[in-house]
């Protein structure tokens, strides 16, 4: 897991950009906005997921944006409530045999449910390093620099 400083939107070495989420379909708050605003078309999917039970704690949404695979991830049942670090570690799984059986090489994110969703970054990172070690994706995590 490699981790870097800067705008998460203008990486341009990767294949995907993911996200952590509620399962309630809302996306009012925090990163999760900057990805409904770019891609509204995905938003109203994850809304219809959401709704239907198809997105689910410790799921995983992917959508295709263009060239660049979206990865929604289930971490939160809903925003009211924070993330749940097992909810992070199966989204994750989720999302990178996606990737792998998709040719994704590289995924960027955010530092995942340790924002709005209230968990311990160390925590998240020490549970997340045996999974990704696991996979053959490249994972870049992002954080904005101190200040913005």
């Amino acid at each position: 897991m490699e981790s870097r400083i800067g705008d998460l939107f203008e990486v341009d070495d990767v294949d995907a950009l993911a996200h952590g989420c509620n399962c309630a379909g809302v996306m009012g708050r925090g990163i999760a906005v900057e990805f409904k605003r770019r891609w509204p078309q995905m938003f109203e999917e994850y809304k219809v997921r959401c709704k239907s039970g198809e997105l689910t704690l410790g799921g995983c949404f992917p959508w295709m944006a263009g060239d660049r695979w979206i990865y929604n991830l289930g971490t939160q049942s809903h925003w009211r409530s924070s993330a749940e670090i097992s909810a992070v570690v199966s989204s994750v799984d989720r999302m990178l045999n996606h990737a792998e059986s998709h040719g994704v090489r590289r995924i960027a994110m955010p530092r995942v449910a340790a924002g709005l969703g209230g968990l311990n970054w160390g925590e998240v990172e020490a549970a997340l390093a045996p999974v990704i070690a696991n996979h053959r994706v490249g994972v870049i995590v992002y954080q904005l620099p101190c200040g913005v």
